[in-house]
Parts: C-alpha cells; structure tokens; sequence
C-alpha cells in the first residue's frame, strides 16, 4: 500500500518536516520538488520531523513534470482553494497522489489546469485564506487512509 504526498517547491521546512513525521507514521511517501525554500540539512526541519527521518520514504524530483514522468499511471489530487469539489467527494485508491503547493502562492496555474478533473479543497469560512499546509495535509491523507480502511496501521 504506498499514497504519496507531493509538496512542490515547499517553503517552510517546519510544514516539510510536520509533513514528514505524518508520512512516516502512516507509510505515505514523501515527494520534495525543488527548488526548495530551505536547506534539507535546516535544523527547524530536522527539529520538526524529528527523529522519523529515517523511517519516511522520500524522493525528490527537479520539477513537477519529472513526477508525473515517473508515475505515469498515477492519479494525482491537486490541493487548492480554487478548486469546487472537497476533499470528501472522491472515492482514494492505493497508490494516489495528493499535491500541494508552495505556502504562499500555493499550485501553479499550469499545473492547476492540467488537473482541474481531480482538484480538491478543505471547507473553510471565509475568515482565513488557507489551512496551515502540513495541516492539509494530514485531513487529506487521514481521509484517504480511512476510506482505505487504515491499511497496516494499528
């Protein structure tokens, strides 16, 4: 069983690093696109991934289009604010790809576009313009997971 989560050109490796602790507690792989807003030696990701490092299945990749090269096969969701259908509304497989924006400017329109069958957002009031992006993350991947009916996980 392997979801992934893509974070493309992720800025604040405190999120990168909450992200990672997420994959690593439930088996998700991890997928770091560059250019990155920070150094993966930076003492604040390492801080907030803790000592799970080791256990997170992380790959990175040059640009987006090298991932989608990759995982041809693959059916990606493009978290983002713009999108009309909610997390909720999908039936997830295993081997899904959730994607995720950079924190302040969040998915590119190309990309946005290429995927507009399969974007999803968080329900929100309009008090704020996001969710924090590791938090995003985890609702997304806690949904999918338990539609999946938390496969090896106790």
């Amino acid at each position: 069983m392997a979801l992934h989560i893509v974070l493309v050109e992720p800025e604040i490796p405190a999120n990168t690093g909450n992200i990672s602790r997420t994959c690593a507690a439930t088996g998700v792989h991890l997928h770091l696109v560059r250019p990155l807003g920070f150094r993966t030696d930076d003492a604040s990701l390492k801080r907030a991934g803790l000592d799970y490092w080791h256990a997170v299945n992380l790959e990175y990749h040059d640009s987006f289009d090298e991932v989608l090269e990759k995982y041809k096969d693959g059916r990606f969701f493009y978290a983002t604010t713009k999108a009309e259908k909610r997390y909720c509304d999908f039936h997830y497989q295993d081997g899904d790809f959730f994607v995720f924006g950079k924190e302040t400017k969040g998915l590119s329109e190309d990309i946005l576009e290429a995927g507009k069958e399969t974007r999803i957002r968080m329900p929100m009031s309009d008090a704020v313009r996001s969710l924090n992006l590791s938090n995003s993350a985890a609702i997304i991947v806690y949904e999918a997971l338990r539609q999946l009916d938390f496969p090896e996980l106790v």
